[in-house]
């Protein structure tokens, strides 16, 4: 836990998404909110009563309209990262000081026209599908280590 203006700020528990083309490409999305450099795998907050895979398949329709995925895996813990001190206190209302998240491997089964990041709202400009070994050179600094990790788990997965 860190501290803003003498108040205690927790970690938002979160869940993230590693989609997996045919070719075990990953899906990444330009942020809107920083257009410049950064890329993400879809990633979001858990709502009350929702569990871990609800949350995954929830916020992956919110932010990329698929639908047509299998689960792959869970990876089996959790995976932290904390938010540079200029953004602590301006992200998710001053709440939280980063995010803890459960992040999921999925399978896309659909075409890529299923594909839509033009939601009610959005979160990306564009959208593509990188090799596994791209997503680390594509992320913003303060996740990096998330992406590192998953980047490792998932090749083990997929090889």
């Amino acid at each position: 836990m860190r501290y803003k203006n003498n108040k205690v700020l927790s970690l938002r528990k979160g869940v993230g998404i590693i989609l997996l083309n045919s070719e075990n490409k990953i899906f990444v999305g330009k942020r809107i909110d920083n257009p410049k450099k950064f890329w993400q795998m879809p990633q979001g907050g858990i709502n009350e009563n929702e569990n871990f895979y609800q949350a995954a398949k929830r916020e992956l329709e919110e932010e990329t309209s698929v639908k047509s995925v299998k689960l792959i895996k869970e990876l089996n813990k959790w995976l932290t990262y904390y938010l540079p001190q200029n953004l602590v206190g301006k992200i998710w209302k001053g709440k939280y000081v980063g995010q803890k998240q459960k992040w999921f491997v999925m399978k896309f089964l659909g075409e890529d026209k299923e594909i839509n990041v033009k939601t009610k709202n959005p979160e990306f400009l564009e959208w593509k599908w990188i090799e596994i070994d791209k997503i680390t050179d594509v992320v913003v600094d303060f996740k990096l280590n998330i992406y590192k990790e998953v980047k490792e788990k998932v090749k083990k997965i997929i090889s």
